[in-house]
Parts: structure tokens; C-alpha cells; sequence
């Protein structure tokens, strides 16, 4: 790092300011950049004495920068030196206006093009000129867009909820990859633009985009097995249908097991009275729907980690007496030399865990036990789950 302020030190400052997207955004807003004043960091007394040579040339280059085709002014300031006299050392930078700071850092074409923008931008809404001003970078950044993008936002004012799917927007240019790739920024424009009751606040996210706005969305569906031979629904046992259709279904089972990996469900031993969800992970509040689970025997079976529990808490929210399923203190040590390590453990509070549920939670998100430590249930027995599923039969004949 150089000791004293040069011209490359002045543009680095200038170059933070276009980051931030302060530049672009006076554009737009009474804020009052310039006259911009950047302090200059000069040689002290000492070094004016020991270091005259090199003092010299820093100052004939940053006079030289000033002077330039893209120059600044320089404010100065006298100093007497006790061997040297007197001096002129400059103090600060002064940029008079916009366009001299942007010709300095070699953004003026930038930030035409960012004013032709907001014109054609603001022509066709102007509401977006806050937005404009708070993300400037953004929106230039995705000029070449914004003809496309205006057309959507134009579309989606006219006809809010539309309640079809984006691969029927009929949008000259504009097909489905375009709005997926998009989703991000229109989430913001149509946010700005919309009246709230074409919002659905409860929506969130890229994927949350079809249910915010009002477009069909891919239905959500649920992956089962029936493990009764004689509950066959025509022959299949194997079965993923719409959460809505699950939610209707009401099978004659008497117990429900739910397990996150998909190779367990499918590998899940044959049971009488009985089926198996799987591959759902957080996504557990879609069962929340089939109100016939109340009236069933619920098993959950996840890793033994923070995760795997925070899973078992989110399904007792709709489903108290759902019970865990080899996710307890025996498993976790008969199975030691598999233990793996959580990447991104939580440690969130978790109130619906039964107490030995909870005392284990508590060793695994303190590390008492090892550092991240996670049992995957796919590292779990074969003969560990059919044991297990022998005392819920042995358990189930008792009540």
C-alpha cells in the first residue's frame, strides 16, 4: 500500500461509491453528492524532510492526474518546514460534478446507459423510481432485459392472479425459461407494482413465485407405499398423487410410518394395517391436510441429528402423537462406527419433543457426544428396523 493518497487510491474511493450505487442514484434523487471532497493523505513533517525525492514525484504525479483529460481539483494547504520553508501539500480530492467523477473511474457510458433506462423505464411506470434509485446496479446490470421484462409487468397489471401456469403466458419474447431465470427481480417490480390483494404475502421466495402472484403451480404430491398386499389400490403399491388428492385418500390402514429417505421407503418390510410416506423432508406440513391421520398410529423415522428431530417437532405440530421411531440413545450407540458429522446442525428450541427425545437432542446440539454428529437412518440395520417394528406390533396388541 502506498503511504500517501494517489490518483489510484482516489479512484478506489470513487469505484466504492459506484458499488454502492451511490452514483447512479443521485441520478434520480435530490441526494447531493457534489461537489465531492475525497481527503488526501499527505506526507508527514518527517517525511517531507527524509523522503523529499520520493515526496516530490508523488506530487507531480497526483498533479499531473489533476491535470489530466480526466482531472479533478486539489485543495492546498501551506506548511513550513523547519529545514525546507514553506510548501504546498494538497489536502483533498475535489470532484466538481457527476460527470468528472465517472470520467475518472471510466464509468460515464455506464451511466448513460443507466439514464436512457430509467427513461424508458419510468415512461411506462413510473412508480418503479424508488426502486430505480435503491438498485441502480440491479437494473443495469439487466438492461438488455428490460424491454422484455417491461412487457411482463404490463401483462401482470393488466391481469393480476392469473391463475395459469408461466408456460401459458402468451408474451411476445417472453417463454417460460425467461421467467424462471427472472423470478428474483420481478418478485421485487411486481411487489412495487401490485395492489396488495393480487399479493400473497404468506409466499415467499423463488418458490414461493407461482403462489405469490397468482399463477398455477406445479402441484405438490406425496410418495406412499402400502405395505398390505390386501390394500392395494387396483394393483398398486406404489404410489405419488397431488397432496389434495392425499388429503381425500383415507386408506384402511391402521398405522402410517413417514421416513425422509427414499431408498428406506421403498426398501420398508411388509406390514399388515400399514403404509409408508416418504422423501418429503421439511416438507411435512403437507400432510397437515389429511385429517384422517388423526385417527391413525403415526411412526416417524429421521437421522439421528438436529435436523432429523426438527423434522419429528414439525410433524407433532399437526400430529401430537406421532411417535419417533429409531431415533433414540440405543440406536444412535449400537450403531457408533457409522456415525457421520451434520454440515449445518440447528439449534433451535424444539417443545414437542418427549423428554428422552429432547435429552438427546440437547447432547447433539451441545456436541456432547461428538463434534456435528449425525446417524443417517439409511446407515441404520436392516435387523435394527425389523426389531423395532416388532415391538410396535408387540405394543400395538398390548393396546
Amino acid at each position: 500500500m502506498k503511504p500517501w493518497t494517489d490518483a489510484e487510491a482516489l479512484r478506489c474511493r470513487l469505484q466504492k461509491e459506484w458499488d454502492k450505487g451511490r452514483l447512479l442514484a443521485a441520478i434520480l434523487t435530490e441526494e447531493t453528492l457534489f461537489p465531492l471532497r475525497l481527503p488526501v493523505k499527505q506526507p508527514t513533517s518527517r517525511e517531507l524532510g527524509q523522503r523529499f525525492g520520493e515526496v516530490r514525484q508523488w506530487l507531480d504525479d497526483l498533479v499531473a492526474a489533476a491535470d489530466g483529460a480526466r482531472g479533478f481539483a486539489l485543495e492546498w494547504q501551506e506548511v513550513n518546514h523547519r529545514q525546507l520553508g514553506r510548501n504546498r501539500l494538497p489536502t483533498a480530492a475535489l470532484f466538481v460534478d457527476q460527470k468528472t467523477a465517472l470520467r475518472f473511474i471510466g464509468r460515464q457510458r455506464e451511466a448513460d446507459r443507466f439514464r436512457n433506462l430509467c427513461r424508458t423505464v419510468l415512461a411506462a411506470f413510473p412508480e418503479l423510481s424508488a426502486w430505480l434509485a435503491r438498485r441502480p446496479l440491479l437494473a443495469l446490470t439487466h438492461a438488455e432485459e428490460w424491454p422484455r421484462l417491461l412487457a411482463v409487468l404490463a401483462w401482470l397489471v393488466a391481469h393480476p392472479r392469473p391463475g395459469i401456469y408461466l408456460r401459458q403466458l402468451e408474451i411476445p419474447g417472453v417463454d417460460t425459461k425467461f421467467m424462471e431465470q427472472h423470478r428474483p427481480l420481478l418478485a421485487e417490480l411486481l411487489d412495487v407494482l401490485l395492489p396488495a390483494n393480487a399479493i400473497d404475502p404468506a409466499a415467499k421466495g423463488v418458490a414461493g413465485f407461482e403462489q405469490r402472484y397468482g399463477f398455477a403451480a406445479k402441484p405438490v404430491r406425496i410418495r406412499f407405499r402400502l405395505l398390505d398386499a390386501a390394500l392395494t389400490i387396483n394393483g398398486l403399491t406404489d404410489l405419488e398423487i397431488p397432496a389434495e388428492a392425499f388429503a381425500r385418500l383415507n386408506p384402511p390402514v391402521r398405522r402410517v410410518f413417514i421416513t425422509e429417505n427414499e431408498i428406506n421407503g421403498l426398501a420398508f418390510p411388509p406390514q399388515a394395517g400399514a403404509m409408508v410416506i416418504f422423501g418429503l423432508g421439511y416438507g411435512l406440513d403437507r400432510l397437515a391436510a389429511a385429517c384422517w391421520l388423526h385417527d391413525k398410529e403415526i411412526f416417524y423415522w429421521g437421522d439421528i441429528d438436529t435436523h432429523g428431530f426438527a423434522m419429528l417437532d414439525q410433524l407433532r405440530h399437526p400430529f401430537p402423537h406421532a411417535r419417533s421411531l429409531l431415533m433414540d440413545r440405543q440406536t444412535l450407540l449400537a450403531h457408533q462406527p457409522l456415525w457421520g458429522k451434520e454440515q449445518t446442525p440447528t439449534s433451535r428450541e424444539l417443545p414437542r419433543l418427549d423428554a428422552a427425545e429432547a435429552a438427546l437432542y440437547e447432547d447433539l446440539r451441545h456436541d456432547r457426544l461428538a463434534p456435528g454428529l449425525r446417524l443417517e437412518q439409511e446407515r441404520i440395520s436392516f435387523t435394527a428396523l425389523k426389531t423395532a417394528l416388532t415391538g410396535v406390533d408387540r405394543d400395538g396388541k398390548k393396546g
